[in-house]
């Protein structure tokens, strides 16, 4: 692809100016201006709804007969989930967009109605720190399943890391490197493997998965294929398959949000990047970070600091630190936010 072809006319003194900053980037994006024509009109706050975009295999997860089943229901909701991730920007606005950097506080509140009897799916998201994103994707997710005898049980399950590609070109795109993992308490671990396009052959976004039984070393199960797309296991049997219609997550009309909802937060600033009046989405934009910094002034001169809705920290997760023994290259222990549910 040539760079008169994915950057704008208009927009070819900024994006010059942007890999620049790239090239002399320590790993801190908080100062980064990015031109505007690879701005997301859409905040990361809103990310975590591609968890739950097939909640058809999210809801099958506690219908697992056993173990080894649940895990295999597990592996294939999580990799059915990187599609909306990780490539859904590219299909819908040619190329991945640098999303709104979330505020402090910032919500996101969305439903799946219940349908063929799944049951209701509900998404609780809050920003919980104001300091600048970085390069680097870490962190990890907590799952707990609770089975039809009360008792739980918990994935740990690790982010894998990811690189952009194409950025000189001015149509960056993700792809997934390394490893991550799946370990449940009842011992199965899934052990993922990101593979992307080489310079001369091979395609894009490869994965192959090996889950192994508890205490051995051994694979049970070996599924292989594209993330984005489709895989089979090792017998030729499909797996997961992507290409279908995803299901959109419902959420409350503006005049119903909170001013701290994210799309009534940032409807200005969306609205100017989706009409290309980049001035106005500029201004919209800095009026809402200044006002953060303000607040963040005024409640450490007032030692009142911001205070959180839905989630509390704790320095250890126990539950991390438990299953982190079953996957190797991970810290021991982490922190962590724990959901605290809303009263009824």
């Amino acid at each position: 692809m040539a760079e008169a072809e994915a950057v704008p006319q208009g927009q070819k003194q900024s994006w010059g100016q942007f890999i620049k900053q790239l090239a002399s980037l320590s790993g801190d994006l908080y100062s980064m201006t990015a031109p505007p024509f690879i701005l997301s009109p859409v905040s990361l706050t809103e990310y975590p709804s591609y968890w739950c975009e097939r909640p058809e295999l999210f809801a099958a997860i506690a219908d697992g007969k056993n173990p080894e089943d649940r895990a295999l229901r597990v592996l294939k909701w999580f990799i059915s989930t990187l599609k909306g991730q990780y490539t859904s920007r590219n299909e819908k606005m040619g190329s991945e967009k640098k999303p709104l950097n979330p505020v402090l506080g910032e919500l996101f509140f969305g439903t799946w109605p219940d349908y063929n009897s799944r049951g209701q799916t509900n998404l609780y998201v809050e920003q919980v720190s104001h300091h600048p994103p970085i390069i680097k994707q870490v962190g990890h997710a907590i799952l707990g399943v609770k089975l039809p005898d009360g008792t739980v049980e918990d994935y740990l399950i690790t982010l894998p890391s990811l690189r952009i590609d194409g950025i000189f070109y001015g149509a960056p795109y993700i792809e997934l490197t390394n490893t991550s993992w799946i370990a449940s308490s009842s011992g199965w671990v899934s052990n993922i493997e990101y593979k992307g396009k080489g310079w001369v052959s091979g395609k894009s976004h490869q994965y192959k998965a090996l889950v192994t039984p508890p205490g051995s070393s051994n694979a049970a199960h070996t599924l292989e294929g594209l993330w984005h797309e489709t895989s089979k296991d090792s017998r030729g049997v499909p797996f997961h398959d992507v290409r279908g219609p995803k299901e959109e997550v419902s959420v409350k009309d503006l005049e119903e949000q909170d001013d701290m909802e994210t799309r009534k937060l940032w409807q200005h600033v969306a609205k100017g990047i989706r009409t290309g009046d980049f001035e106005a989405a500029s201004r919209e934009k800095s009026k809402i970070e200044n006002e953060q910094r303000q607040r963040r002034k005024d409640e450490a001169a007032a030692g009142t600091p911001w205070q959180l809705k839905y989630f509390t920290y704790i320095e250890e997760d126990p539950t991390y630190t438990k299953l982190a023994k079953l996957c190797k290259g991970i810290p021991e222990t982490e922190d962590a936010y724990i959901f605290q549910k809303p009263a009824a």
